[in-house]
């Protein structure tokens, strides 16, 4: 049988757990350009609407470009910012997808409506039992009803699932809830859970 997983479920974070983004790429858009792109892409005011499916990705990158100074070098960043590389862990994926031997693993996600593009793009389609994604829910973390909803798309009570995310904030939510929590740092804080 292998290993004996002490949960009913794992929920998993997408960004900065399973997918990584091009950090020092961003910088560099920012620094050539000089302006504060990340900051004003992850302004609550901006990103909270597309996280919630109230628009689109392109719609919050049209705001993120207008709140730089709407002009044409400002829309040439933000176009820039958007096509930053992005790739799948695979460390995290086959640790996760050895999880998924014994039980389900559901993705969750703040993701705005190209996350389905997204995953294809990664080969992650099919990879998760489920994916509760944000902007198809109408619910972000730290929000407990996202939680909620993952555990039962699972078929786990909220005490039997792990919870992993690269946000603090997102863990100790669930932990509310009475589910395991790790903080995702590096490959071995799930690992010392999961491995």
């Amino acid at each position: 049988m292998g290993a004996v997983i002490p949960f009913d479920a794992v929920l998993s974070d997408l960004d900065g757990v399973l997918r990584h983004f091009d950090h020092a790429a961003q910088a560099d858009i920012e620094a050539r350009y000089g302006l504060p792109l990340m900051k004003t892409a992850l302004d609550p005011e901006l990103i909270m609407p597309p996280t919630l499916g109230l628009v689109t990705e392109e719609q919050w990158l049209e705001s993120v470009a207008v709140a730089l100074g709407g002009d044409e070098r400002a829309r040439q960043a933000v176009a820039e910012f958007a096509e930053v590389r992005f790739w799948v862990d695979e460390e995290v994926r086959a640790l996760l997808a050895r999880a998924q031997q014994h039980v389900p693993v559901v993705i969750v996600t703040n993701a705005m409506d190209t996350l389905e593009r997204h995953l294809d793009l990664l080969g992650l389609t099919y990879f998760a039992d489920d994916v509760v994604s944000s902007a198809r829910v109408g619910v972000a973390k730290p929000d407990r009803r996202i939680y909620e909803l993952a555990a039962e798309r699972a078929g786990a009570a909220p005490e039997r699932c792990l919870f992993v995310d690269d946000r603090a904030a997102n863990v100790e939510a669930a932990r509310e809830l009475g589910m395991t929590g790790v903080h995702y740092r590096t490959y071995e804080d799930l690992a010392a859970v999961l491995g």
